[in-house]
């Protein structure tokens, strides 16, 4: 069995964080400046993802450009999360975020709960 601490990655082709539904991500508006909810604001599409989700490849379109609210290296500092906790506060973002889309038995979720489990540190 594996000991340690998981560390957050990303999956390939989920796309779980470009749904931008302000409706439903209340808490994630609350936590950016004004000018950043103004960004997030302007790329929320009619169906309520990213206007950059390109949803047949399941991937963001401006990726090496996207604003630093879109990069989870940012999550911590945007939510006053204490840097050792980064991963486990990304791990649970994700988990939260690919549950309310996909489901917690989707191929997202089990993508997303093994890659996860393959970055625990401090294995022996």
């Amino acid at each position: 069995m594996a000991h340690g601490t998981p560390t957050w990655t990303c999956i390939h082709h989920c796309g779980a964080c470009c749904r931008l539904a302000p409706e439903e991500r209340q808490e994630a508006l609350d936590a950016l400046t004004e000018e950043q909810r103004e960004t997030y604001l302007g790329m929320v599409g009619e169906d309520g993802w990213c206007k950059h989700y390109d949803s047949g490849g399941r991937r963001c379109r401006i990726y090496a450009e996207r604003p630093d609210f879109c990069r989870v290296s940012s999550l911590a500092d945007l939510f006053d999360v204490p840097a050792e906790d980064t991963d486990a506060f990304a791990i649970a973002c994700c988990n939260q975020q690919i549950r309310s889309l996909y489901g917690g038995r989707s191929s997202e979720m089990r993508r997303f709960t093994r890659a996860v489990n393959r970055t625990v540190k401090g294995n022996a």
